[in-house]
């Protein structure tokens, strides 16, 4: 495995645009003949899920009195708060068929790394969460490309929680079928479980504790590393400047609609935007925070011009590979949403 440093002329790179365009250029264009392991740490951000919508996730007042960034990904999932006391990790690698959606292979070595530094409640629960006695300090994706995937998550070591709390939106659904109240009573940080001698650690030893322990040596010298070249970083700006730096993608077109329907389930919250003219849908925009490995516009192309009616959805949804776009649900739970 190679180690990736979000580096530029010997510079870190904070910039969440620029770091998961190193991330998804890693991805899509970088075929090394090992998987990748890269680290970053982003300034005050939110990261948003493919197929969010970004003004529905975040609180805009308080984000732009803050200066904190909004940057869509490439990965299904939800609407996560970075800062300089959290860290980003992604394994890219060869999707083999049956990696997809395994969150605890790509957990397993950040876990037992963790339980080596003292953190022995760590553990991946639910779906695609990390806890520590109960509490999330980690939230994981996945996102597939071209035979390539990568698997990433957050590591919230110091992170400023009650940011968190009032730059996002957090679902009334998603909450309530966890059985907790708010998100202050359901995160945590790691720093406070280590163990007494990493107790001063700051974030970068964190980091440097992780790579050791996850590369099985004594000495940062001994893990092997690419350096992102010249071109390589051609490249990276060219992929941010249309994407991940782009407001188009970052917020996207959110119009207002007629009918709106959204419910959780397994898979994740599921939210339908419709515009229903004469009982069929004119348009329709399906946002969540399920993982799906197709892209969403296929089945907003199948939907719309189906009557908006019982009989009309099942019919559309017959030419939709359910599993393939929303995760482990069946035809009925969708429509039990979208009507």
């Amino acid at each position: 495995m190679y180690y990736v440093k979000n580096e530029r002329h010997g510079e870190e790179i904070y910039d969440p645009s620029l770091n998961l365009a190193i991330e998804y250029y890693l991805l899509n264009e970088k075929l090394l003949d090992e998987p990748i392991l890269l680290f970053y740490i982003n300034q005050p951000s939110i990261i948003i899920g493919k197929n969010q919508n970004t003004r529905a996730e975040i609180n805009e007042d308080c984000v732009k009195e803050h200066d904190v960034k909004v940057v869509r990904r490439f990965s299904g999932g939800g609407a996560v708060y970075h800062d300089y006391g959290n860290i980003s990790f992604c394994f890219i690698t060869k999707d083999e068929g049956d990696s997809f959606r395994d969150f605890k292979k790509f957990t397993k070595p950040v876990i037992n790394a963790l339980h080596k530094m003292g953190v022995e409640g760590a553990e991946l629960q639910g779906r695609n969460d990390l806890l520590i006695n109960g509490k999330k300090f980690s939230g994981n994706a996945m996102y597939s490309s071209n035979g390539r995937m990568t698997a990433h998550g957050t590591l919230m070591f110091d992170v400023d929680i009650d940011e968190t709390m009032n730059v996002l939106k957090p679902k009334q659904a998603k909450l309530k079928s966890k059985g907790i109240k708010s998100v202050r009573s359901r995160v945590t940080n790691i720093k406070p479980y280590l163990d007494a001698q990493y107790a001063d650690m700051t974030i970068k030893d964190f980091r440097t504790r992780l790579l050791l322990n996850i590369f099985a040596v004594d000495d940062v010298a001994d893990v092997k590393e690419y350096v992102l070249t010249d071109e390589d970083w051609e490249q990276i700006i060219a992929f941010k400047e249309q994407y991940t730096g782009n407001d188009d993608w970052n917020f996207g077109e959110n119009p207002d609609y007629e009918i709106v329907k959204d419910g959780r389930t397994p898979a994740g919250q599921i939210e339908c935007h419709f515009n229903i003219s004469r009982g069929h849908i004119q348009a329709v925009k399906i946002y969540g925070d399920f993982f799906g490995l197709g892209e969403i516009s296929d089945v907003e192309e199948i939907l719309t011009g189906a009557s908006y009616d019982e009989a009309g959805l099942k019919q559309a949804l017959k030419q939709v590979d359910i599993n393939k776009y929303f995760g482990q649900i069946t035809s009925d739970d969708l429509l039990e949403i979208m009507l």
